[in-house]
């Protein structure tokens, strides 16, 4: 099970802590959604999710102003005594000092925040699911090739990153060089990401590792991306049936999800940067609806029914 610190939460979105004599480094979060404590303010602790973010918006603090403030006290505490990793006030709620003295007697942080609950929730849950996601590390290397991410694999040596290079040249934007940290943040989406270590660099044989960044500017370089297309470099085998018309898709899978697959066999003089650019372009084709391998099968299929007529006739 992956885990976040809060602290990184705190950071990201920008909380303001109530509750500062609490040591936060030891909390961790587990669970990519959050809870409004409604049912629980309301008694009912049945099925409660202890390990979620709690958030207290408006309507749950107007419900807890009109209890009488003992037994709102004692609410809170019950609540605390699951020991949930924290309790976010949003709208810049009042806290009162009684909960936050209790907050800290207990050790549960109270945090703050100015957004709405809902616009809070939508980005704490995206934001976790991210960092929670299911995660691998391949080796690779992810570029970003008008706006679609092209996983580039294959052998040791065979040209990966000479092929990464060539496409930064031609003004498209690198990932990650041969380490690819991919998660899975849906059933549909994976994205990619570098190593801190190598982020920005790439190794080149015989001449070594040179920083992107550096040399082709901020612009040839990108953090993170979702992986659209995988292409695998492989040596040319004249024994081999390669696909020549692309009518069905292949796939490769990473954490159960598919993303569509060519293979590309290597000879010398095949410019892998234009190969890839038009796989690129083509898979945004299909996306909209045109395949070209299917349009020159209708065009020679209506064209043999064409021939077979007049023979008829």
């Amino acid at each position: 099970m992956y885990t976040v610190r809060l602290s990184k939460l705190i950071e990201k979105m920008n909380l303001e802590n109530v509750t500062p004599d609490i040591e936060l480094r030891s909390i961790k979060l587990s669970q990519p959604d959050v809870n409004r404590p409604a049912l629980q303010l309301a008694g009912f602790f049945d099925y409660f999710d202890s390990d979620r973010v709690q958030v207290i918006g408006h309507v749950e603090y107007a419900y807890m102003q009109k209890m009488e403030k003992d037994h709102g006290l004692g609410i809170m505490s019950r609540l605390m005594d699951y020991k949930v990793p924290c309790i976010v006030f949003c709208r810049n709620i009042e806290v009162a000092p009684e909960l936050i003295q209790m907050a800290t007697e207990k050790e549960v942080p109270i945090l703050r925040t100015g957004k709405t609950t809902s616009s809070f929730m939508a980005e704490v849950i995206r934001w976790l699911n991210v960092e929670l996601a299911p995660r691998i590390s391949i080796h690779g290397v992810l570029v970003d090739v008008y706006g679609e991410g092209i996983l580039i694999m294959g052998e040791s040596g065979i040209g990966k990153s000479e092929a990464a290079l060539e496409l930064i040249k031609r003004g498209h934007r690198l990932v990650t060089d041969d380490v690819v940290e991919i998660k899975k943040v849906s059933d549909d989406t994976l994205i990619g990401t570098a190593p801190d270590i190598t982020r920005h660099f790439i190794e080149l044989r015989g001449i070594g590792i040179i920083d992107v960044k550096t040399l082709f500017g901020v612009e040839s370089v990108k953090n993170t991306q979702s992986i659209d297309l995988v292409i695998k470099l492989e040596e040319w085998n004249k024994d081999q049936e390669y696909d020549r018309l692309g009518l069905e898709e292949q796939y490769t899978e990473f954490l159960g999800n598919k993303v569509v697959c060519h293979s590309i066999p290597i000879r010398p003089g095949r410019n892998l940067a234009i190969i890839c650019e038009s796989a690129a372009v083509n898979y945004r084709q299909k996306k909209m609806g045109y395949n070209a391998a299917q349009e020159l099968y209708n065009r020679v299929t209506n064209n043999l029914m064409k021939k077979a007529k007049l023979e008829e006739e």
